[in-house]
């Protein structure tokens, strides 16, 4: 049987600008899916993520894939690469406005 756990990142707030999530150890995960739901907006804001990947917590590295941006109210989803490593955060920039965001990530394995 398959263990599966999601778990907030970040957490009914207005953010803006750039900042990373808060990283989660997914190195039992076969999969790993963000989900990242803008309740809020002000302004025409741009969400753009990249997927960054640590084998300690601390040093990181973009995971090789292209960012992913959104735009709007509503959920939205940034599916994760295979062989992740041991730790996943996303680097976010928030451009042209605020996002109120509730942001977890769904793991696998």
């Amino acid at each position: 049987m398959k263990m599966f756990n999601d778990s907030h990142l970040e957490v009914k707030k207005f953010f803006s600008g750039a900042f990373e999530t808060h990283p989660y150890e997914v190195g039992w995960a076969d999969e790993a899916i963000f989900f990242v739901m803008v309740q809020k907006i002000k302004d025409d804001p741009t969400f753009t993520a990249q997927v960054q990947l640590s084998q300690d917590g601390v040093h990181w590295a973009s995971d090789g894939s292209d960012p992913v941006s959104l735009k709007g109210l509503g959920l939205h989803i940034i599916k994760v690469q295979s062989n992740f490593g041991n730790y996943l955060r996303l680097a976010v920039n928030i451009s042209g406005g605020e996002m109120f965001l509730n942001l977890h990530i769904s793991c696998k394995g």
